[in-house]
């Protein structure tokens, strides 16, 4: 009788462990599906607000060269602008300028 209740209780046992892991292994799939799920939205709203933040640069753009075109800005500030902050030889392309020499620190190196 003892020995039957041993096996009863150790049946039982290993039924409450084999129960524990199956809830860990859920538990984990649904940790790692949350994180997932919080990826793609951390992704999206990343893209979203690039997308945002090209569209105001473009709008900015937009502004000030029909502000130039109509003369209500100095076109030769824009140029100057654009020289001290365009240093890539394919965006100064754009506008007509030159591309700009290499600094002197790097042609001595």
């Amino acid at each position: 009788m003892a020995v039957a209740g041993r096996v009863e209780g150790e049946r039982s046992g290993s039924r409450r462990l084999a129960k524990i892991e199956e809830l860990e292994a859920k538990l984990r799939e649904l940790k790692e599906r949350q994180q997932a799920v919080e990826a793609r939205r951390r992704t999206l709203e990343s893209r979203r607000e690039r997308k945002a933040d090209t569209r105001r640069k473009i709008l900015v753009g937009a502004i000030v060269l029909a502000k130039v075109e109509r003369g209500e800005m100095d076109r030769a500030q824009l140029m100057r602008w654009l020289e001290q902050g365009l240093v890539r030889a394919d965006d100064r392309g754009l506008f007509g300028m030159p591309a700009q020499a290499a600094p002197e620190a790097a042609r001595s190196s």
